[in-house]
């Protein structure tokens, strides 16, 4: 091999990337720290870039529908269209509180007005039982004169001495945290007003960095991806609204309590992937058992036929195939997804999976149609492959004819990113 001065920088670049990777893992912790730290230092933007993508779902509807293009509206489509959207959002929230804390501030109460007599019916059930069993009493009373009492004074004392320190970090975290978002909110506003002129930078700096070839996919998946969200997002917030609208109507119909509170709350938990609906169907039973221990049975009864109902009709019909995920990798990737960042990584983990399932897919059905005619037979000529990917069909040499002259032959790499 003739070691020319190209060849010399490549064989460099990979002795340089060895090394690097090889003392990065002997110091994973330190590399995991580095990371959390810069992570932190531009957390408050990439909160900011979340929100934008969360109200540009919203926004693009409103501007596309209320607010044609033109060009005399050309400065005031999008100031506008953001400022209907941000004032849509703020009414919905509105219209749920005033639904809501009502009957939450009236729920609190009937369960604080019950505590009372549950307390007295449990000190009548353990007095009839130390009366049954004398021997509890007794190792009552021995279990009580081995505390340590001194060091239980000793251990609120210290508690209290750093109290102050706990409670001025405390107190500065949430400062920390007010700041971060109104820095995160003013940073996505600023991205919503000029999404195009972001867009097109990263554009540029994407075909100026990349092969031509390279930028063209890399702009193919972000299209993608970009999406794969939004139809998630949407998706998600439609099925959970069907899903609260639902419950209200079951509950009303059989006299069931806080109806709102219980519906609006599995309304909100449906957001979460799978799970979510049964975390609000647990805290509504509880609700309702502490009111009549029956009616909470028939409402975990009536849960499970609403969440039959909306996983096999509702849910594929409204969400569907819009992400393009089967419903066993769903399962997988929530799991995988709540293991490693909770509740964020379950929403994000399924749109996710499902770009690099989708792009996955492609690879596979490419490398199949490489193949010779009886495995290209075999796999491409049965049933169409799932929705979301497009495989061409190879082109017929016979078939092939001279363009037309006046076709226009279609532009590479002219992709729309105005998302």
């Amino acid at each position: 091999m003739k070691l020319d001065k190209k060849t010399i920088m490549k064989i460099i670049g990979i002795i340089t990337f060895a090394i690097v990777l090889f003392c990065a893992l002997q110091n994973l912790s330190a590399v995991f720290e580095g990371i959390e730290t810069v992570f932190s230092y531009f957390s408050a933007f990439v909160a900011g870039g979340a929100i934008a993508f969360v109200i540009n779902v919203p926004m693009r509807a409103v501007e596309s529908v209320l607010f044609p293009k033109c060009r005399k509206l050309d400065k005031l489509r999008r100031p506008a269209a953001l400022i209907l959207t941000l004032l849509l959002i703020l009414a919905v929230v509105a219209l749920v509180c005033i639904a809501v804390i009502p009957q939450l501030i009236e729920t609190i109460a009937e369960l604080a007005s019950t505590i009372p007599a549950y307390a007295s019916k449990i000190y009548v059930l353990v007095e009839k039982w130390l009366k049954d069993y004398p021997d509890l009493l007794e190792q009552f009373e021995k279990w009580v004169r081995d505390i340590d009492w001194n060091g239980i004074l000793s251990s609120v004392s210290n508690w209290l001495s750093t109290g102050l320190s706990s409670t001025i970090t405390v107190a500065g975290s949430a400062i920390n945290g007010i700041v971060s978002a109104v820095v995160g909110f003013v940073f996505a506003i600023y991205l919503l007003l000029q999404k195009e002129r972001f867009g097109r930078q990263a554009k540029m700096i994407i075909y100026a960095v990349l092969p031509e070839k390279a930028a063209d996919k890399t702009l193919e998946i972000s299209n993608m991806s970009t999406e794969t969200f939004s139809k998630f997002i949407s998706g998600q917030c439609l099925e959970a609204c069907i899903l609260g609208c639902l419950f209200a109507i079951a509950m009303s119909i059989f006299g069931m309590p806080y109806v709102a509170l219980i519906s609006v709350l599995i309304a909100f938990m449906a957001l979460i992937p799978i799970v979510g609906a049964f975390i609000g169907c647990a805290v509504g039973a509880f609700l309702i058992f502490m009111t009549d221990p029956m009616q909470a049975l028939w409402f975990v009864i009536m849960f499970l036929i609403i969440q039959q109902i909306e996983g096999n009709l509702i849910y594929p019909k409204v969400v569907g195939n819009s992400v393009g995920l089967p419903a066993i990798w769903v399962l997988a990737v929530v799991t995988i997804g709540g293991k490693l960042m909770g509740v964020t990584g379950m929403l994000l983990m399924i749109p996710l999976s499902s770009v690099c399932y989708a792009l996955f897919r492609e690879f596979v059905y490419n490398r199949i149609k490489g193949k010779n005619e009886r495995i290209r037979n075999m796999f491409l000529k049965g049933p169409v492959p799932e929705e979301g990917t497009v495989i061409a069909d190879e082109p017929n040499p016979a078939e092939e004819t001279q363009p037309n002259d006046k076709e226009q032959p279609a532009v590479k790499g002219k992709r729309n990113t105005n998302q």
